[in-house]
């Protein structure tokens, strides 16, 4: 994970448009600037940033299963919880699970774990819109052959 950037999937493990759902892994790093203030003595993972793993794991999948023709962004989440606290180097699993796509938007059910148990869990919503640019998708495409989507899922069927 690069949390500074918000690059918060390391690679995706599992990914099926047909089935709807997606896992990923998402490695926490041992050191960040954001461990120094949340909190000092006790640095744990912020809540926001796991909802945003979450988020960005659903996006994948929205992302593939549209073939990379339109941008998902963040625009509602419902029903977050957070279950356990993540300590700096804790390897996370995400996985989503598409529950709706369609009229301009998009709904997933995200859940991360570690250890086997569940960390965080959350519905994101997603508004559903054309690229703005070229250079978004490209850089979508770039990070997307990075963490491992099969490149069958980069143009229309």
């Amino acid at each position: 994970m690069r949390l500074e950037y918000f690059q918060m999937v390391d690679r995706i493990t599992r990914l099926d448009t047909d089935a709807r759902q997606i896992a990923a892994d998402c490695q926490v790093p041992d050191e960040s600037p954001i461990f120094e203030g949340h909190f000092p003595g006790h640095p744990i993972m912020p809540g926001v940033l796991m909802i945003e793993t979450m988020a960005q794991t659903g996006g994948w999948l929205v992302l593939a299963t549209l073939r990379f023709a339109s941008m998902p962004f963040l625009a509602q989440v419902k029903e977050a919880k957070m279950r356990a606290f993540v300590a700096p180097g804790a390897a996370l699993q995400a996985e989503a699970e598409l529950l709706h796509d369609g009229s301009g938007y998009a709904v997933v059910k995200g859940r991360i774990a570690s250890g086997g148990k569940t960390a965080a869990e959350a519905e994101v919503r997603y508004r559903v819109v054309p690229f703005p640019n070229e250079t978004l998708r490209g850089q979508m495409l770039d990070t997307a052959r990075r963490i491992g989507v099969p490149e069958a899922f980069f143009h229309a069927a």
